[in-house]
């Protein structure tokens, strides 16, 4: 079960700002003071890996933003098969592209990859901030735009790239986007089973195997799916790109 909600207080001028804040397209363009006011409309909840945040075909009441944790965004087949669609990690918000619509229901479904704590604002106060603040407007319509270029990046990849340069650029994103550092390469911060990777590069689950082997042999990848390791950054860019 997901733990109480936890209601921020604007009253309260002391509180700290939750983390990441500061980042998120939609606030990020504010005043510290109108960021602030914000903490009065923010409700936190923790969620565990088996829950669901939302799921898919559930209206979007709801803006989320990401504070601790990951979360798998997957969308059903008619036939019940699960497509990976996108890992967020901390600071990513989500919902943002369907709760901009009046009456539109989630695309997709979130769910916990493990224990997660999700800030979520009513979408009737995201409207309000909109119409308040242009500038806030204006950068979600840039956030808008990139997650639509993202997705045409997407369709080309899948409609034209090798299986090889799929999985590479998948593992050149997360490395770019959750990667630490260590002396022998790329940390991934997030655990992707090899049928994840597959569904989200649109190839079947006996190929990622193959390919991600054949990735360790030539030492551009290391561990296992818990902790997958970037050997070699610069080579696997070059792989996917040609």
């Amino acid at each position: 079960m997901s733990k109480q909600p936890k209601k921020f207080s604007a009253e309260q001028p002391d509180q700290a700002l939750p983390s990441g804040l500061n980042q998120i397209p939609l606030l990020k363009i504010l005043s510290a003071q109108d960021r602030h006011k914000i903490l009065g409309e923010l409700i936190e909840t923790r969620y565990g890996k088996g829950q669901y945040i939302f799921r898919e075909g559930d209206p979007t009441e709801y803006f989320h933003i990401l504070k601790e944790g990951t979360v798998k965004c997957v969308k059903s087949s008619p036939g019940g098969k699960e497509c990976t669609l996108k890992v967020l990690m901390p600071g990513d918000l989500f919902c943002c592209d369907a709760a901009t619509f009046d009456g539109a229901y989630h695309p997709g479904t979130a769910r916990p990859m493990g224990d997660v704590s999700v800030l979520r604002m009513r979408k009737e106060a995201y409207f309000e901030i909109l119409r308040q603040n242009p500038a806030a407007a204006m950068e979600v319509i840039r956030h808008l735009g990139n997650r639509l270029n993202e997705a045409q990046e997407k369709a080309k990849v899948l409609a034209l790239d090798r299986a090889d340069q799929r999985l590479a650029s998948l593992l050149v994103d997360l490395a770019e986007r959750t990667g630490v550092k260590e002396p022998n390469g790329i940390k991934l911060a997030v655990r992707l089973t090899r049928e994840d990777m597959a569904d989200m590069v649109g190839i079947t689950t006996e190929t990622a195997i193959r390919i991600m082997a054949r990735f360790k042999k030539d030492r551009l990848v290391s561990g296992t799916a818990a902790q997958l390791i970037v050997r070699d950054l610069p080579r696997l860019k070059l792989l996917a790109s040609t």
